[in-house]
């Protein structure tokens, strides 16, 4: 009994021996795997996720305001970005460049400067600022050197949206409640398209004589979102202006404020352009 014992204990025990190296070769293997498959994952995250440029500052239109951002902010948040969004006065070019550039300066390194509609015409001005990098123009009036807001449109007809923009006594301007159901969010849910209407920014007519003299897209790179449903500003105009300043152009089937009714699509863009920016 105990010579079959031994023997058979000796047989156990190369078994064991053999089970053990092989063990630890297989979770040798299975370790120095797991971190090649680690450093790739983290050095494929890093290239896809870091954008060259950490800051955007979000500039909003007539008849908008801040919120105008709500839906892009997380999308940009999540991708790492530092995002700021301006709440202009609407009392003239000249306040608003200036509130933009208040923005501006609490940045901690280069921007990323967006506008939309009227703000277009205030990151053309703002975005001369040394730590502009890129502009995004989101169905923006864009002007040339030397134009005001009521230049860049002379050669287009009227559109719909604009016949529901009413001057107050003091000559602010505000769109109607049809203006805002029918031409500026017509393609976001009822309940939204109240409170924008409700939250609307009034925008001072003489704000449509302010010219910019030197246009930030003639020395920056630029991207442009238009809409081809737009019924504030003449989609073959945004077409136009786009291919004008040579800009990054992505076309949506979305009214005049994408941001609100395509915010992924917006968002997607702003990102591209912080992370080509840093390229020029």
């Amino acid at each position: 009994m105990w010579t079959i014992a031994a023997k058979g204990g000796k047989a156990n025990t190369r078994h064991r021996t053999r089970f053990t190296r092989s063990a630890t070769a297989l979770l040798t293997f299975s370790i120095y795997f797991a971190s090649i498959l680690t450093i790739g994952v983290s050095r494929s995250y890093a290239a896809d996720a870091a954008p060259t440029v950490r800051n955007v500052v979000l500039v909003h239109g007539a008849f908008g305001d801040g919120s105008s951002w709500d839906k892009v902010i997380p999308l940009l948040e999540a991708k790492g970005l530092h995002v700021t969004a301006v709440q202009n006065p609407l009392s003239s070019l000249a306040d608003d460049v200036a509130a933009t550039k208040r923005a501006i300066a609490n940045q901690d390194g280069p921007v990323i400067l967006v506008g939309h509609s009227w703000a277009g015409m205030v990151i053309s001005e703002a975005g001369n600022d040394p730590k502009i990098v890129g502009l995004v123009y989101v169905t923006a009036l864009v002007p040339d050197e030397g134009q005001a807001a009521n230049d860049v449109l002379k050669p287009y007809a009227a559109t719909p949206g604009l016949a529901e923009v009413k001057p107050d006594a003091a000559g602010f301007l505000s769109l109607t409640r049809k203006g805002f159901e029918e031409d500026f969010v017509p393609d976001i849910p009822p309940a939204e398209r109240a409170i924008a209407y409700a939250t609307q920014g009034p925008w001072n007519s003489t704000c449509l004589a302010d010219k910019v003299m030197v246009p930030a897209w003639t020395t920056k790179p630029s991207w442009f979102i238009a809409a081809n449903n737009d019924r504030i500003l003449p989609p073959d105009y945004e077409q136009a202006i786009a291919k004008h300043i040579h800009a990054t152009t992505t076309t949506l089937t979305a009214g005049h404020v994408p941001m609100l009714s395509k915010p992924n699509e917006v968002a997607a863009v702003i990102v591209d352009a912080a992370n080509k920016a840093g390229q020029h």
